[in-house]
């Protein structure tokens, strides 16, 4: 069952794989294994995306109209090229904002040094 357009913090909080995956594709299109090496890299290898669930991820999103697939204009074809759609950017920045809530939260609650 899909959940409605209109709020995207009814899908929230996401997953932190999820999560990465949507921020992977924040700057542009990128095709599967670049995902998987940007969540890697991002992450200091603490989320490591295996083919299998990356494509099952992508599968998902895709569905849920959070992504879509682009066209390949690689030589050989095989590579799959994502990026987000308007509404997986809404999701992404919706989970952003709730991730800034918790950290102001514990900042005030002196669990993360304050800013500046």
């Amino acid at each position: 069952m899909l959940r409605t357009r209109q709020d995207p913090s009814s899908l929230l909080p996401l997953g932190a794989s999820a999560f990465y995956v949507l921020l992977a594709l924040a700057d542009g299109e990128r095709h599967g294994a670049d995902i998987a090496e940007e969540v890697e890299t991002t992450t200091a290898g603490a989320i490591r995306l295996m083919p299998g669930a990356l494509y099952r991820y992508l599968k998902q999103m895709a569905t849920d109209g959070w992504i879509v697939e682009s066209e390949s204009d690689d030589d050989d074809g095989r590579r799959r090229y994502y990026r987000l759609t308007p509404w997986g950017r809404k999701i992404a920045q919706a989970e952003a904002q709730r991730l800034d809530s918790v950290v102001k939260l514990a900042r005030s609650r002196h669990l993360l040094p304050a800013l500046g």
